[in-house]
């Protein structure tokens, strides 16, 4: 078993339309094509990862009225490359547990302007199965695990059942 002592604890969040679709935000100043994520961020010392996920995906989106459909059963991590080390506090990488969220407010609820500074300057709708080619590549084997672990939520929600 990997020893995740050197991880910064980190929460990721997918969030579902009503209709199977996730919410993916352009990061700013990333280049394109791979400039498209979920909303995530560092969990502060005692505090709940499900608390930690709400309150990240209100400070990255403005988004508050959602319904937690899952998680992930255990971290999963990633090391940050090389050039990425620069001001991380000694971290190796991140070890992330991942939340499903149903969105279940009205879309003019997103604020991006919420977060100081900006993390997204655009967002869209996109099937779960796209993510993985739309991020960093060294975060690229994270998101495939996430979409094969949420795909199942994402085919109830796309097939309009409740």
């Amino acid at each position: 078993m990997m020893n995740l002592d050197d991880y910064r604890p980190n929460v990721g969040l997918v969030l579902f339309s009503p209709e199977g679709r996730v919410w993916m935000g352009r990061r700013v100043e990333t280049p394109p094509p791979y400039n498209w994520q979920f909303p995530q961020g560092g969990v502060d010392d005692g505090e709940d990862l499900e608390a930690a996920a709400l309150r990240e995906l209100e400070e990255e989106t403005g988004i508050t009225s959602v319904s937690v459909l899952g998680r992930t059963p255990g971290w999963i991590a990633y090391d940050y490359p090389i050039e990425a080390k620069k001001g991380r506090r000694g971290w190796k990488g991140q070890k992330q547990v991942w939340f499903a969220l149903r969105f279940e407010g009205d879309e003019t609820e997103v604020r991006l302007d919420q977060h100081h500074p900006v993390e997204f300057d655009a967002w869209r709708w996109a099937p779960l199965a796209d993510a993985p080619e739309l991020i960093v590549p060294f975060k690229k084997p994270v998101y495939a695990t996430v979409a094969q672990a949420f795909a199942p939520l994402a085919d109830h929600l796309a097939g309009g059942r409740p």
